[in-house]
């Protein structure tokens, strides 16, 4: 077991996680359409969520890694049939060569297991599949109900409701997109034919989650490797499967200063990593290298919550806070919103937390990441309400000032 005792081996291992997430490298995955398919086959998921308070997170989370991303190209690698939308932890864009892996979540769903809704309307699912061979693809807004419709989206209307059941059961894929209009296709007419869909054992299943997860996180947990899954048989074999790699001298145990155990693949030890650099990132709160909260707080010493979950009263920090990455530390979050009408992105509030960096180099590495973070999301225009320390607050606003106005239209 490596124990953790020295600044310097700890700040090692995070370059080991960040650069396992591609996020130290300028462009660890290239460019544009290219870039955006690679990444999502090196991460193995980017997950989709509807929270639009900034652009959403799919697009944000391809945005932090690949230059000239633009969001429309999520959806035009799923029209390239590169990548398939499933359930990962959560609703994810999954690359298309690992589609045999959602196979035996679509098998435990439609023999009984329940995702969201208890309720399974057989005759009315076969309708829908009879509809959509003879007519083609269906959008969910097509469908017709007289049903009244009420708040929260687990009401939806039983059409609705039996449309998706299809779609996690697998007679149904998503073969379009337009915002969160989904297009729903039957499987046979979307997937390649040349897509393996044998289904996966236990053990090939294990497997594969265990070497997509060192190879997207560097460092993770035992826990950390079935993260949100349900399924103990998965859970059991993925233990043993760590617990063999460990014998094999093929994974290495690490304990961290505080106790924790973390896991590291033995040959990812000595690998050379990319240097730190002074570009400060803003990344999403569904990123993949945040959103396992425990793995970041053991790792980075970083207590983050997605506080739009949080009643009002109760928040700390803000709605929707992103995360702040500087020299391969999470020094800060900012809770920001974009005013699509006006093309205005308002920072409510901006913090910082106590680390031994230069000040005037995280101004000047904080106002350099939002002149492209404003880009982004389609915004000309930038306010900073609130910034803690707040002495930091006059010397942000005024950098801000004298900035964005040239920068951003020059974009």
């Amino acid at each position: 077991m490596i124990k953790i005792k020295h600044p310097q081996e700890l700040a090692r291992l995070r370059r080991l996680a960040l650069s396992a997430q591609g996020l130290l490298q300028a462009q660890a995955y290239g460019s544009g359409l290219a870039g955006a398919c690679n990444a999502i086959n090196h991460m193995g998921y980017v997950q989709i969520d509807a929270i639009s308070v900034v652009e959403r997170a799919h697009h944000h989370i391809l945005h932090s890694r690949v230059p000239n991303f633009k969001p429309a190209m999520t959806n035009q690698l799923l029209l390239n049939k590169d990548i398939f939308e499933y359930w990962s932890h959560a609703a994810a864009f999954l690359p298309i060569k690992d589609f045999r892996f959602s196979l035996p979540y679509k098998h435990a769903i439609k023999n009984g297991q329940i995702h969201w809704h208890k309720e399974r309307d057989s005759k009315l699912m076969q309708e829908l599949l009879t509809r959509i061979r003879i007519d083609g693809p269906l959008r969910s807004r097509d469908l017709e109900s007289n049903a009244t419709k009420r708040a929260g989206w687990w009401d939806w209307k039983p059409a609705k409701k039996a449309l998706e059941q299809l779609y996690m059961e697998g007679d149904l894929m998503v073969s379009n997109r337009e915002g969160f209009q989904k297009t729903y296709e039957l499987t046979e007419r979307v997937l390649p034919s040349e897509v393996n869909l044998k289904m996966p054992s236990m053990d090939e299943l294990a497997t594969h989650i265990v070497d997509q997860q060192f190879r997207c996180l560097g460092v993770t947990s035992l826990k950390g490797l079935t993260y949100l899954r349900q399924n103990s048989e998965l859970r059991n074999a993925v233990k043993s499967l760590v617990n063999e790699r460990l014998v094999q001298n093929i994974l290495q145990q690490v304990q961290m200063s505080t106790g924790e155990i973390l896991l590291v693949e033995t040959e990812a030890i000595e690998r050379p990593l990319p240097r730190l650099n002074n570009r400060m990132l803003i990344l999403s709160p569904f990123d993949n290298s945040v959103i396992q909260r425990d793995r970041l707080n053991v790792l980075f010493q970083y207590n983050y919550q997605l506080e739009c979950y949080v009643p009002a009263a109760k928040r700390q920090y803000g709605y929707f806070c992103l995360p702040l990455l500087y020299r391969g530390e999470f020094i800060g979050r900012m809770d920001c919103k974009v005013h699509r009408k006006t093309s205005h992105l308002e920072i409510k509030s901006l913090y910082f937390e106590q680390h031994k960096f230069d000040q005037e180099l995280v101004i000047k590495a904080f106002v350099d990441a939002i002149i492209p973070f404003c880009h982004f999301q389609k915004c000309d225009s930038v306010s900073l309400i609130e910034v803690y320390p707040k002495q930091l607050k006059e010397r942000l606003q005024s950098a801000l000032k004298c900035i964005i106005d040239v920068n951003i239209k020059a974009i």
